[in-house]
């Protein structure tokens, strides 16, 4: 197992200059994950702002949120640098392919949190920070740990991941309420099937990390199979909720036929992994789910019109 990992951090193109090294710190953040957490955010905020909305605390909460989200990141990376060098699409991330110190990663992540917390206070203000914190606690303190513990890390995993839609619509001045709490549904359901495509897929490097997976605890992939139906028919009332608060029922009405719709697709996805796990269902189901999340948000913005 050393041995392969070796080899495929030797046969890695080596990255030399500064530009590599910046390629390195900005890799710690998993800058795609951050990108889709900021699409979240400022969706959140757009649902919750009134008409003197101010654009520097959007800027800030934006911003403010990455610089988190980059943090939890990185440290994650820190957290778990001797198991990612145990499997082979992590061999090659900075630490363990050693083109960063663990120091650094280190430093980086602690810099990333500070100036992110300094943002969200100067601009939303305290219970943003508040969520802010309460995200970056859940994916760093808990979630990472508990992977090589229990199952239960995709629930908190999920709930991490939830939040920041949340964050955005309470830095808008958003009160707590149904709507809100839909919306943080719907994400939090939703990573359900998308994980159990990813934790199949992954399975084999989960097996290597000694990561604690559904499809690690049980191999046929039944029980990511059950996950993964439970957790898109679920999705589907939870989805509908802001149609029933909306106050336009024309809008409302459409965007129930849209998310139905969605949620049809998911469902059924998840009903073909579960019934037959394998490379083709589970790339199938993976590929329903980036799907459903952009096309959610666009019948959102119907309600929200």
């Amino acid at each position: 197992m050393s041995t392969s990992t070796t080899t495929t951090a030797t046969l890695a193109p080596e990255r030399t200059g500064w530009t590599a090294r910046l390629a390195d710190y900005w890799e710690l953040t998993k800058p795609r994950i951050v990108a889709m957490e900021l699409i979240t955010i400022a969706m959140g905020f757009y649902l919750a702002a009134s008409a003197d909305w101010s654009g520097w605390v959007l800027f800030a909460t934006c911003l403010g949120t990455g610089l988190v989200a980059g943090s939890a990141s990185a440290l994650n990376m820190w957290l778990e640098r001797r198991l990612d060098a145990l499997m082979v699409r992590t061999a090659n991330r900075p630490l363990p392919a050693q083109r960063l110190r663990p120091r650094e990663a280190l430093v980086f992540g602690s810099v990333l949190l500070v100036a992110g917390a300094i943002l969200l206070a100067a601009g939303p203000g305290v219970p943003t920070l508040v969520l802010g914190i309460v995200t970056w606690v859940l994916y760093v303190v808990i979630y990472t740990p508990l992977k090589t513990r229990s199952t239960l890390n995709t629930a908190v995993g999920a709930a991490s991941g939830s939040l920041p839609i949340v964050m955005g619509w309470v830095a808008a001045g958003g009160e707590f309420g149904g709507f809100v709490l839909s919306l943080f549904g719907v994400l939090y359901l939703w990573q359900y099937p998308h994980f159990m495509a990813i934790a199949w897929r992954c399975r084999d490097d989960y097996q290597r990390g000694g990561y604690v997976m559904s499809t690690t605890v049980d191999p046929t992939g039944r029980r990511a199979g059950i996950e993964a139906v439970v957790g898109s028919l679920l999705l589907l009332p939870v989805s509908l909720v802001p149609a029933w608060l909306s106050s336009s029922s024309l809008l409302a009405g459409l965007y129930m036929v849209w998310a139905v719709l969605l949620s049809s697709v998911y469902i059924w996805a998840s009903i073909q992994f579960a019934r037959s796990p394998g490379d083709a269902t589970s790339r199938t189901l993976l590929r329903a789910s980036l799907l459903y999340l952009p096309l959610w948000i666009l019948g959102l913005l119907l309600v929200a019109v």
